[in-house]
């Protein structure tokens, strides 16, 4: 499954839906008075320079057990941010804030949050919060961060799609060398990268905030670090927000095959858009047509990569950003006509992941290597591509498999993937849009039937990936309310709320949108799930 690290496009002015207001669980109690943290070193952050947020945020380490039987054995640490609450009157105890991956920095988050609430007229909730990020262990700023090979990634790799058997056992030998060399750099830490691993750093953090619950806000892959949380410590839990939603059911092979399918239909989605707007970007006139003009590019860039360094994979890790989010509709369809009409690189080499790191994609390779179980037969990963792709879900569908690869090959037999329960948990609210990419939408209904007092809103139509806090009003009020009073939708059959996607955010408007505008808010997806 391909690694989500949360986008956000520009906010606007949200409609429909209506939030009914719930008598909060006993167990959602404000659980402490504001207090001082009891066990950890706060101190500076690092920082670009003075207008970097992080000078809002104080960071720390936090050192916890790498293997939680032996909790006086080895440590290893995990970076901490916070940005204490404001309102001190009404606190409401810690939000924990998960960005997804796995192998997404949270650390900015303790900053960020309180922006984004801001943006949205709810600066206030976020005010009665001590916001916090991390890095889950391995990630970023945490210590070890893992990395296997730095140069894994670079441009320009062999094509996804390979035209031989010879081309495909080339790209096996490069994933299973990759997991070599995890084992050989970072094997001692590889056991102990599960989700519940993870789940168990939170509980640490927890207790070093002197903090008897935890309020949480997860998204993506964050949505699964929250249900372990809650499965494993459910009396800790005070309110959660889970935002594009894993699906517990497909953890996590037959996970990347459900998102070669919703990713071809979203990018499909973005070539009938660059379609709509011909007159602008003049790729075809018809979705098939600017289908046809994107693999003919794709092709031509394997016999001549764009610019020297713009290989067909490449080519495709862009602009599978549209998939993601509609916020890139815009810069990559007006990337991808300056190359087509004007054979100018700049705005595709501007998006142009150029390597030389690979902490997140060690992260994302580890911790899913140790959830669960992989197929090791290799001809299960070939023959279920070449029934995808022949079934005609052809954009992602090979170049899942190598983001994935090296989990046939893991130096750790993963699993058994945790079993999550729900029963006698405080409300949580989940949020997940209908034409969601990343998560497809059965992630939100499976999530919804595990914690049977969960509450689900879903956004209509909605084809950008974990889209609260981005300006749909109808959703954010929720979100907001629900942070804030612990309100819930009143429970009923499938969704419990629905909100219509905004068709200003679904479907941008080019003369009224700001050329290459970049989606603002959330961190831009640096690599896949």
């Amino acid at each position: 499954m391909k690694r989500i690290v949360l986008v956000a496009a520009a906010a606007a002015v949200g409609v429909g839906g209506t939030a009914v207001a719930v008598t909060a669980n006993a167990a959602t109690a404000v659980p402490v008075a504001a207090t001082a943290a009891s066990g950890v070193a706060w101190g500076k952050c690092e920082v670009s320079g003075p207008d970097d947020p992080m000078n809002k945020a104080e960071c720390a380490q936090l050192p916890v057990p790498l293997d939680y039987r032996k909790p006086n054995g080895r440590k290893i640490s995990i970076a901490v941010s916070r940005v204490k609450a404001t309102d001190t009157k009404n606190y409401q105890g810690v939000l924990l804030v998960n960005p997804g991956g796995p192998g997404g920095s949270g650390l900015p988050y303790s900053a960020a949050l309180p922006r984004w609430f801001g943006a949205i007229g709810h600066g206030a909730t976020a005010a009665k919060f001590d916001i916090i990020g991390f890095d889950p262990r391995g990630v970023g700023s945490s210590k070890p961060a893992l990395s296997c090979d730095p140069n894994y990634s670079d441009p320009i790799r062999p094509d996804y799609v390979p035209a031989s058997a010879k081309e495909e056992r080339a790209w096996v030998a490069k994933s299973k060398k990759y997991a070599a060399d995890c084992a050989k750099k970072v094997g001692w830490m590889l056991p102990h990268m599960r989700t519940t691993d993870a789940a168990r750093d939170l509980d640490t953090l927890r207790a070093a905030l002197g903090q008897q619950q935890i309020n949480y806000y997860g998204f993506s892959y964050g949505t699964y670090l929250g249900a372990t949380y809650a499965t494993l410590f459910p009396n800790r839990v005070r309110r959660m927000v889970w935002d594009g939603n894993v699906n517990p059911k497909t953890v996590w092979y037959d996970a990347q095959l459900e998102q070669d399918k919703a990713f071809e239909r979203n990018i499909k989605l973005w070539f009938a858009w660059a379609a709509k707007w011909n007159s602008i970007y003049k790729l075809g006139s018809t979705e098939k047509q600017v289908e046809a003009r994107y693999y003919k590019v794709r092709a031509d860039a394997g016999r001549s990569p764009i610019a020297g360094k713009i290989g067909p994979d490449e080519l495709d890790d862009i602009v599978l950003n549209a998939g993601y989010n509609t916020g890139f509709y815009i810069p990559y369809a007006e990337a991808l006509s300056a190359w087509v009409n004007d054979k100018d690189p700049a705005a595709l080499l501007d998006n142009l992941n150029t390597g030389g790191e690979d902490n997140g994609f060690a992260v994302y390779n580890a911790v899913q290597g140790a959830d669960a179980k992989w197929p090791r037969n290799w001809s299960k990963w070939h023959d279920d591509a070449v029934k995808l792709n022949k079934q005609g879900y052809r954009f992602n569908t090979w170049s899942n498999v190598w983001y994935n690869a090296p989990t046939a090959f893991w130096p750790v037999k993963g699993g058994p993937a945790l079993k999550l329960k729900g029963k006698d948990m405080p409300g949580i609210l989940l949020v997940q849009s209908t034409l969601d990419g990343a998560t497809p939408v059965a992630g939100g209904l499976a999530m919804h039937k595990a914690f049977p007092s969960s509450r689900l809103v879903e956004e209509i139509g909605g084809k950008t990936h974990a889209n609260t806090l981005n300006g749909n009003a109808c959703l954010d009020d929720k979100v907001a309310a629900y942070l804030d009073t612990g309100a819930l939708p009143k429970s009923r059959p499938g969704a419990d709320a629905t909100c219509q996607a905004l068709p200003e955010l679904n479907d941008p408007n080019p003369t009224a949108v700001k050329a290459a505008a970049t989606p603002k808010g959330k961190d831009l997806p640096v690599g896949r799930r």
